[in-house]
């Protein structure tokens, strides 16, 4: 009897255990960065107006339990502003879900420029909360995001997936 209720709850320990993110370690093909994602993510290459500048963005993404995490990239055509650029993503960002900024800092360093912001907004009559990360280095610019309802976002989650943004 004790042995039963020994594996039994063991078990049940053990499913409990079960992972919702799976983490695992992504690299570009198309541009210079890795990052964790929490699932295998999914990668898209499309056509985009970015501040008049007409981009070609990869997106790369996958999402768990309606929470989205992205990593835009772009090339951008020579002589143009790189931070100029990141506003625009940024104001293209918050305008998809009506957005308002609860928080924005201007993270940028001499070698590169960076945003660092959240926004409350909506997305599909839901309210969401939108994190995001927008680096420009050389004549490259990233967007690396999470959306989601602000209760689906954890703290860990959030650092885990921003913090394991790197350049190569």
């Amino acid at each position: 009897m004790y042995r039963s209720a020994l594996a039994l709850m063991l078990v049940a320990a053990l499913t409990g255990c079960s992972p919702k993110y799976d983490w695992r370690d992504y690299r570009s093909k198309d541009a210079p960065y890795s990052i964790l994602f929490p699932g295998k993510p999914a990668s898209q290459t499309r056509s985009v107006t970015l501040a008049t500048l007409p981009l070609e963005m990869t997106m790369t993404a996958v999402e768990i339990d309606g929470v989205v995490f992205a990593v835009g990239s772009a090339r951008l055509p020579d002589g143009a502003d790189a931070m100029h650029a990141l506003q625009a993503m940024q104001s293209a960002l918050l305008k998809n879900i009506g957005a308002t900024l609860r928080s924005n800092k201007d993270s940028s360093t001499g070698l590169q420029a960076m945003l660092e912001f959240e926004a409350d907004g909506s997305q599909q009559g839901q309210p969401a909360r939108l994190i995001g990360k927008l680096v420009a280095r050389d004549q490259r610019i990233y967007q690396v995001i999470i959306l989601g309802r602000a209760q689906n976002l954890a703290a860990e989650q959030i650092d885990t997936y921003l913090s394991s943004f790197k350049l190569n």
